[in-house]
């Protein structure tokens, strides 16, 4: 079954909700963002860069580290009452408008 970002953002509140601690600050939120796009990097560099894992490092896979940040942006889009699906929006308006001829376009019958 496919989750609307509604969804996944009421799905995340009604986590976060049964504690007592709640929402994190933006401040500290900010930071867990961070942290996360760290461990998102660790992984990318693993399977793409030149830096191979440690042979005693735990197997964590993009997938897993992308869930994880994505699960934050989610908690702090929440904390500050803003809508997932409205911010998608305003950056594809953005990207559909102000950047719409920035790329070279890939023409009908060319491949990729």
């Amino acid at each position: 079954m496919n989750k609307t970002m509604q969804e996944m953002q009421k799905e995340v509140d009604t986590y976060i909700s049964q504690f007592k601690e709640g929402y994190f600050s933006p401040l500290a939120m900010t930071a867990r963002m961070t942290e996360e796009l760290g461990e998102l990097a660790r992984e990318v560099n693993h399977y793409y860069g030149e830096k191979p894992k440690k042979s005693t490092e735990k197997e964590q896979t993009i997938e897993e580290e992308l869930g994880d940040l994505f699960f934050v942006l989610l908690c702090f889009a929440n904390s500050l009452n803003i809508s997932m699906e409205k911010s998608f929006d305003l950056v594809m308006k953005k990207f559909n408008t102000r950047d719409k001829d920035r790329w070279t376009r890939i023409e009908e019958g060319e491949e990729q």
